[in-house]
């Protein structure tokens, strides 16, 4: 089991950067268990890029399910798998949150637009939030179970900043995940997004940035009531606000380029919210 979990860690220092700076301040004994988790969102993620049509993708995500619910059957062989299969059981966490995950998942593998930023915070919440839920459990089980309202901020703050950072790879397969109420607030059509006309994929981009920092603000006022050992799990979510600043910085430009934080401007944005 300790190479599977070592590949977990592998996986989060490769593909995963902010998570994986997150890891240095969770600790030691809690390290692996969160790096599976962490591990898991990757490689669920990813399914999109990995098959040609949703029906595939769909299959693999059931192939997730499977696996967690039967790991002697499933999660053999797959080291990702089976590390998060004992984390589960370890630590007793809800496997209908995982389910959920998964259900949320299928969503990324076809190109309907989002319908609404009510149903992106509903997103948001089955992802994001809950794999900071996960986490909490993991680091405190009973203190993360009064954190549920910030971690749905968190995660909601998380999430709108990763749409907007990949809006290029999106772009490229005429995905929109900015929602289709805040695009026409905008006066913006998903086809002009697409293209990416400047003018109004730019007031798109500001409201999107806008309704984000809704979520920063929220989270970030109950973060004096996070207790310290659950601040790693929200580590990956502070960088949500450095990155908003950097995409409302370059407007219409962040259609071709996604923004970036310096390693060591992310390690000191999570040093200063451990110590808040």
């Amino acid at each position: 089991m300790s190479e599977n979990y070592a590949e977990c860690l592998r996986l989060v220092e490769a593909a995963d950067r902010d998570r994986a700076i997150s890891l240095a301040f969770v600790p030691a004994d809690k390290r692996d268990d969160v790096a599976a988790l962490y591990a898991f969102n990757i490689e669920t993620a990813r399914v999109r890029d990995s098959v040609s049509e949703p029906m595939p993708g769909e299959i693999r995500l059931q192939w997730w399910r499977d696996a967690l619910a039967a790991p002697d059957q499933g999660a053999a062989g797959h080291p990702v798998a089976a590390a998060v299969a004992d984390t589960i059981a370890r630590h007793e966490l809800p496997r209908a949150a995982f389910d959920r995950f998964l259900e949320a998942r299928i969503f990324d593998l076809y190109d309907d637009p989002m319908p609404s930023s009510e149903e992106l915070e509903a997103y948001a919440g089955e992802t994001a939030s809950t794999l900071i839920m996960l986490t909490a459990m993991v680091l405190a089980r009973d203190a993360a179970e009064t954190q549920a309202d910030a971690a749905g901020h968190a995660g909601v703050a998380q999430t709108v900043a990763g749409v907007l950072r990949l809006l290029p790879q999106h772009r490229a397969r005429r995905q929109v995940f900015v929602p289709a109420d805040i695009l026409a607030a905008a006066g913006c059509s998903t086809e002009e997004l697409i293209r990416g006309e400047r003018e109004p994929a730019g007031r798109a981009i500001a409201a999107m940035t806008a309704f984000g920092r809704q979520h920063v603000r929220a989270w970030m006022a109950e973060l004096g009531d996070i207790p310290k050992p659950l601040r790693p799990a929200f580590l990956p979510a502070a960088l949500a606000g450095r990155y908003l600043d950097l995409i409302e910085r370059d407007g219409a430009a962040a259609l071709d380029q996604p923004v970036e934080i310096g390693p060591l401007r992310k390690v000191y944005i999570n040093w200063r919210t451990m110590r808040r």
